[in-house]
């Protein structure tokens, strides 16, 4: 068995929309290349990919599987990336890992919006790709349809490599453009071309040449003086073409029906980058791939299982990855003892005694290190490009249904959050929820549900209640007298309180200006303890209470009876006084909105921001889209990923980031008061 290594290795990533048919195409993949003895199916959960429980409840893919297999003397590792947008992170770590990617596109259905976002995040990496147009067995399938909204809608530099065979009487096998030789049957075989598809073969392979002879003045001077180019020619300079961005091969087949698989096999080894043909990008620069330098690996993905323990998946950059051995992660500054290492596919593992760079692994039961760590040698560090994991959009607060869960929830929050970087938690001080942020509604009851699966915990999700905070718009003075006598010591404290509100709503104040001793100075801390411990509810709905300054300028004290928890007592009273007198108004978060859209959508998408007491502060183009800039409540917003994608079919994106409180308009602070009399009195019934 040939060692793999940085020469014959190909990382691919599939990507596409959902349903256009990675999965089936990795399953065909397997089976050809002897991988597996048994072709799957997506729709019984059978297949290698989708082996969670969760994908083959939903029938979508949701975590990123890694599916190696040997081709011809290469080893291909296949990535298969979820293509539902809810699940975005586990694309980008799969695409941060590889040297190409695969474009699955519907023969039925086209240029889908997940198409075209998958496209955009490849155009900004750089990666090298190929378009796969699936499901040519399908009744309505039009490959020549598909190419054409390929060329307009992904770019011009979009070129077929081959064309499919019975167009209108069912899909038999496709020619190849550059050999100029049929493949048909299941699993396909060499033929003759057909009579009546050779002209329309001969116009595309014209067109093929053209744009490869393009990128080489020698081969362009052949071709306008009449020359033939060799297929090696044309081989090698369109492998060239694809490593450098400037063509993008197209290829077809059936998935399902187990065509023209091989041809797609071929196309990866024959056009798409190995290891050694791509820098390694290193927080302080690129440098060049080395089985022999120090060890350099990329962890990018964790999962967290309750009966296997933590697995951490990794890629070799540099160096030699090996079992029973001591790494160093620089990212957390930690050693790492490493047991045994695998080779996994899909949920299978194959049990290694080192990985070599260029390829992918998987270790079990690491202690310290997460998703985007860098392993290296301790003596020679180095840190490689983390994944750049988007930032959540969707909000839900968790609630746990019993009392044993609550308990558990906490652990099992954090784990998720560890397996999945796309997924935030935190807990809101103003309102005491724990929220789970996301990418979007199917994310987080993808991971509600598997808390329940792997933890045993369950929980309930809910929109969270806003963040409101109080303040005060007049300054005002207040008096607290703490006085309780019964028998023996008493309790006295005496204080008076100037409030005044801040400028800017910023964080609230404490000063003192007491002369005489009327509070001696060691009970001023107490008086402050008790203000602060005010801030946590103010007094219209029992918000937090921000922008303000509470000054103790006097009060008085008893020489027996006073304490400092009769100072802290009065301080708090005090406070909570001088709140009701300075005419106290409800603040709500406002968010900077950034929404990216596509300019035939622009009128929408305002429209409904204006329902949304949205500000909108400005709007600049970008490509076909234009970028709105707003600032709006957070209370209209909490369902906006729901609304967008519903409003756009998806094809709008955009991102939140706090920005400053502001008053609630005077008619919905009255509807939060009454509500909050509403719940006090049938707590108090109750």
């Amino acid at each position: 068995m040939p060692k793999y290594g940085l020469d014959n290795i190909h990382n691919v990533v599939l990507l596409s929309h959902g349903g256009a048919g990675k999965t089936s195409l990795s399953e065909a993949m397997l089976f050809n290349a002897g991988a597996i003895n048994r072709l799957g199916k997506v729709d019984d959960g059978s297949s290698t990919s989708d082996y969670d429980p969760d994908e083959a409840k939903r029938r979508i893919s949701i975590n990123l599987s890694l599916l190696p297999l040997n081709w011809k003397e290469r080893k291909i590792n296949i990535l298969d990336a979820p293509g539902y947008t809810d699940f975005v992170g586990e694309v980008k770590a799969g695409m941060r890992v590889s040297e190409g990617a695969i474009i699955a596109v519907c023969a039925a259905s086209g240029v889908e919006v997940g198409t075209e976002m998958v496209w955009g995040y490849c155009e900004e990496s750089n990666l090298p790709r190929l378009v796969y147009i699936n499901k040519m067995d399908r009744e309505n399938a039009d490959f020549f349809k598909v190419v054409e909204e390929i060329k307009t809608k992904l770019g011009q530099k979009c070129h077929p490599i081959q064309i499919t065979i019975g167009a209108h009487t069912g899909f038999k096998g496709v020619v190849d453009l550059l050999t100029m030789k049929a493949y048909t049957g299941s699993p396909t075989k060499e033929a003759e071309i057909p009579a009546e598809i050779k002209a329309q073969a001969d116009s595309y392979r014209e067109k093929l040449v053209e744009a490869i002879a393009e990128m080489d003045d020698k081969l362009i001077e052949k071709y306008l003086g009449g020359e033939q180019i060799s297929p090696e020619e044309l081989t090698r300079t369109l492998r060239l073409g694809v490593i450098s961005g400037r063509i993008v091969p197209i290829v077809a087949g059936s998935a399902l029906q187990n065509a023209a698989i091989n041809r797609v096999l071929e196309a990866v080894c024959d056009y798409l980058p190995l290891p050694k043909e791509q820098k390694v990008t290193t927080t302080s620069g690129a440098i060049e791939p080395s089985e022999s330098a120090p060890l350099a690996a990329l962890v990018f993905k964790t999962t967290a299982d309750p009966y296997v323990g933590k697995l951490t998946y990794f890629r070799v950059y540099n160096g030699v990855f090996t079992s029973n051995s001591q790494v160093y992660n620089s990212s957390q500054s930690a050693g790492e003892r490493i047991g045994q290492l695998y080779f996994m596919r899909g949920k299978t593992q194959e049990a290694a005694t080192e990985i070599r760079a260029g390829d992918i692994g998987a270790v079990a039961k690491l202690n310290v290190t997460i998703t985007s760590d860098t392993l290296c040698a301790q003596e020679k560090q180095i840190k490689l490009a983390p994944v750049k994991f988007p930032t959540p959009i969707f909000r839900e607060a968790v609630y746990p249904k019993t009392k044993i869960d609550i308990d558990k929830m906490g652990t099992a929050l954090s784990r998720l959050a560890e397996e999945d970087p796309t997924l935030k938690v935190h807990r809101e001080l103003g309102t005491g929820e724990t929220i789970l942020s996301g990418m979007g509604d199917t994310h987080l009851s993808v991971a509600a549900e598997k808390m329940q699966r792997k933890f045993g915990v369950n929980v309930e999700l809910a929109i969270p209640k806003v963040p409101y905070r109080e303040t005060i718009t007049a300054p005002s003075k207040a008096e607290y007298k703490h006085k309780k006598q019964s028998g023996g010591h008493g309790q006295y404290g005496h204080v008076l309180l100037e409030l005044e509100p801040l400028p800017d709503r910023g964080a609230n104040e404490f000063a003192e200006k007491v002369v005489g001793g009327s509070v001696p100075r060691n009970y001023i801390p107490a008086v402050e303890k008790g203000v602060v411990e005010a801030y946590s509810e103010g007094c219209l709905v029992g918000y937090p209470v921000i922008g303000v300054k509470a000054t103790l300028y006097d009060g008085s004290f008893h020489p027996v009876d006073s304490s400092e928890i009769c100072f802290k007592i009065a301080g708090a009273g005090a406070f909570k006084k001088g709140l009701v007198e300075g005419r106290p108004i409800l603040l709500e978060p406002i968010m900077n909105l950034k929404v990216t859209v596509p300019s035939d959508l622009t009128g929408d998408i305002i429209g409904d921001l204006n329902t949304k007491r949205a500000r909108v502060m400005g709007m600049n183009p970008d490509g076909g889209n234009n970028v709105i800039e707003a600032q709006v409540p957070l209370s209209e917003i909490q369902r906006y990923s729901i609304d967008l994608k519903s409003m756009t079919q998806g094809r709008a994106t955009f991102n939140t980031e706090f920005d400053h409180y502001e008053e609630v308009p005077a008619n919905i602070t009255q509807k939060l008061v009454a509500q909050k009399q509403a719940e006090k009195e049938k707590a108090e019934k109750g």
